[in-house]
């Protein structure tokens, strides 16, 4: 019997992530609302992972946003168990409204993932994005004049400060070969009706945006978007690389913040320069700097004419002796 195309590509893709962790008996947890992309992810995880002396378990985040909600949850799981997977664990969440429906429903989905990946001692989280995902964070990157670290969009494998891995297997991999894998399957996806509601911006840059783009400018586009993601992110992590090096002989304490030498932020290009700035503003003060601000700051080290404090979120930047002051806003 020769196997589906579409069910080789996804097993592939998932075969290639869990590699690294082939023999080590570790857990790893599937992130499955239940849709095309993260049903065809848990049973093709389903099935690579015991080949790989690895244990699945999937994970079901009931949002409560909508009335068919907990059955969609059972649905999945009991899909998911069909395929094979040890366990299938349902999450009811609670979600907030800080930052929009989108970003809360996110935090409490990622903070529920998180604790059952801690209760399961599993290795990795895996995430069902695809291509066609990556392709729409770019643009949506690109609409808000977002920097390199935005437009890099999402990343195949990161590590996070608990030493849990989140993989993406699957965004090599267009939307429409998932939906294929099912077909092929026989499985019943859920269509989430949210993925129709024109009041968010990422359906409008699905089902409108990259449409018109694919029509004038011809097939490809999202994969040249995915590529761009691919290649800013190299730059960005060779930046990052640069930014540790150089802030380890540049940076010195000063009260209730750092400080950094004129000359050595002088003696760097532009865009490291601001990199730096950024860095310094995120990892002591917890803070995202616009475009406007970077350059505001940086006029302390390039254009200073005596000007004053300048006001941050939570932070003031100020040049005092050679120096440009980082300090919490008392």
């Amino acid at each position: 019997m020769v196997l589906d195309p579409a069910i080789a590509a996804v097993r592939l893709a998932v075969r290639t992530a869990l590699a690294p962790l082939e023999g080590s008996g570790a857990a790893i947890v599937v992130a499955l609302s239940g849709g095309p992309d993260s049903l065809a992810l848990a049973v093709a995880t389903a099935f690579e992972a015991p080949r790989l002396g690895l244990r699945v378990v999937t994970a079901t985040v009931d949002h409560g946003l909508q009335d068919d909600s907990a059955d969609v949850a059972r649905r999945a799981a009991q899909q998911a168990r069909m395929a094979g997977a040890a366990d299938a664990r349902i999450v009811r969440v609670e979600v907030g409204a800080e930052g929009g429906p989108e970003a809360a429903a996110r935090d409490a989905r990622y903070a529920a993932l998180r604790e059952v990946a801690a209760e399961e001692g599993a290795a990795a989280v895996l995430l069902a994005h695809t291509l066609d995902d990556q392709a729409e964070t770019v643009l949506l990157g690109l609409a808000r004049g977002a920097g390199a670290g935005s437009l890099a969009g999402m990343p195949p494998r990161r590590v996070d400060a608990r030493g849990l891995a989140w993989l993406r297997p699957l965004l090599g991999l267009r939307r429409a070969q998932t939906h294929a894998f099912c077909r092929a399957s026989d499985l019943a996806p859920w269509a989430d009706p949210h993925n129709d509601e024109d009041r968010f911006a990422r359906v409008r840059v699905r089902s409108r945006v990259l449409p018109v783009l694919e029509h004038e400018l011809g097939p490809g586009v999202a994969e040249a978007l995915a590529r761009t993601a691919d290649q800013l992110r190299e730059d960005n992590e060779a930046f990052a690389d640069m930014i540790d090096e150089v802030i380890e002989d540049i940076v010195e304490p000063a009260e209730a913040g750092i400080a950094i030498s004129v000359p050595a932020l002088a003696a760097n290009p532009p865009a490291l320069r601001h990199r730096i700035i950024r860095h310094v503003a995120q990892s002591e003060f917890g803070a995202s700097l616009t475009r406007t601000q970077t350059l505001e700051v940086a006029r302390l080290v390039s254009d200073w004419s005596g000007q004053g404090p300048i006001d941050l979120p939570g932070f003031t930047a100020a040049r005092r002796a050679g120096l440009v002051v980082f300090a919490a806003r008392a």
